[in-house]
């Protein structure tokens, strides 16, 4: 018999696991971050236009996409500990790659494989929290909390080791190769739930949720989100930087700012979701999305800046999580949901990064990244979309 925990039915047993998936997720989250913070560097580096910089961070997102997808497949039929820990690997080989050599197809490969990394993992994380806490949106919100973490710490290690010279940044992609490997360890030793192979009648029956429109209007919703998010992620630090706004350590810091901020909201949504109907928190958190992410666009005063980045944080925190979990119900029942949730989502985070660039290099970095505007306000309108059909459902 299980040993109950404290806190709403979680057993001893499901802590240990929440323990595990919280450290999966922090180098998850390091490693989204750091591919940005790197970017500057690398373009430096190796002598890369805009363009093929875009491409990497696309790269990185097909890889994310395709591993979302299989990452749901896989355990259908080999369970869920031996593809993870598969999956998982292709981080450390990805930040090994990148340290070799400038050629652009092996960075177009390493970039992939940190992207199939990524996905593996964030479909991984999300179906476990999911199945030990359905439909619960504090659980997700501490998850991703610890992503933002992870995401927060990259760009300071980045600085750390380029602080004297730009191509140190080949020693923090290392150390992220080597927390990637940590990763994998644990991931081997770790007590997986439900780590089974499904039979042939639920394999046959797992196709249902694309005739349920709360879980259509959710994947709109993290399509595009993960357009902006992935933008900020990958294009913000050079942005800053290229721009003339501020120096290289000072956009380094700003975008480490963002994922503070971003924990603390996250920190903040898993209090509120248990408080505040998660449909209205969620328009709330939209339209500050949109209005402090043109406040960040439109200025080049330091203050102002800071207060739209500020603001972003908070609001764009428990977006992801929150839409999420109002699907648990849904993703429970159909073993393929999550996997084509984060699929559709992934796509968002593919097409902007390469938009962004080619735009960049056309009129300019203050151009490109003027197109997530678009991003931003069509998560909000989507949301508006989704709460109004929750409260039909209500009345």
């Amino acid at each position: 018999m299980k040993q109950q925990g404290n806190q709403g039915g979680i057993t001893l047993e499901d802590r240990k696991v929440f323990l595990s998936c919280y450290y999966v997720f922090f180098v998850n989250g390091g490693l989204a971050l750091i591919l940005g913070a790197m970017l500057p560097h690398i373009r430096e580096s190796y002598q890369l236009s805009y363009q093929l910089a875009g491409l990497l961070i696309s790269f990185h997102s097909i890889g994310n996409l395709i591993s979302s997808f299989i990452g749901g497949i896989i355990p259908v039929y080999i369970g869920r500990k031996k593809s993870i820990v598969l999956l998982s690997t292709f981080g450390v080989v990805a930040f090994c790659l990148m340290v070799t050599t400038g050629n652009p197809y092996v960075l177009l490969l390493a970039f992939f494989f940190t992207g199939i990394n990524r996905g593996a993992i964030s479909n991984f994380n999300n179906a476990v929290i999911n199945d030990i806490a359905t439909g619960k949106a504090w659980a997700l919100n501490i998850l991703h909390s610890v992503f933002a973490i992870g995401a927060f710490t990259a760009p300071f290690v980045v600085l750390f080791y380029t602080r004297n010279h730009s191509g140190n940044w080949k020693y923090a992609a290392l150390t992220w190769a080597f927390l990637c490997l940590t990763e994998v360890i644990i991931l081997c030793i770790m007590k997986v739930p439900n780590n089974h192979p499904t039979n042939r009648k639920e394999k046959k029956d797992s196709w249902g949720f694309l005739k349920e429109k709360p879980f259509i209007l959710a994947c709109c919703i993290l399509f595009f989100y993960m357009c902006s998010e992935q933008a900020i992620n990958g294009w913000l630090v050079t942005y800053f930087r290229d721009s003339g706004i501020m120096s290289d350590t000072f956009a380094q810091t700003m975008s480490s700012l963002l994922w503070i901020i971003i924990l603390l909201g996250r920190l903040l949504c898993a209090y509120l979701s248990q408080k505040i109907d998660r449909f209205r928190l969620l328009i709330i958190s939209s339209i500050g999305y949109l209005i402090f992410f043109i406040i960040l666009l439109i200025n080049r005063q330091l203050s102002l800046i800071t207060i739209g980045i500020i603001g972003v944080g908070f609001c764009m925190a428990g977006l992801y999580p929150t839409v999420v979990a109002s699907v648990g119900e849904i993703m429970k029942s159909y073993p393929f949901a999550l996997s084509f949730l984060l699929t559709v989502a992934g796509i968002g985070s593919i097409v902007m990064p390469s938009i962004i660039g080619g735009v960049a290099d056309w009129i300019g970095i203050v151009g490109g990244m003027s197109l997530t505007v678009v991003a931003v306000a069509s998560t909000f309108i989507f949301i508006c979309l989704y709460a109004r059909y929750n409260n039909g459902i209500k009345n």
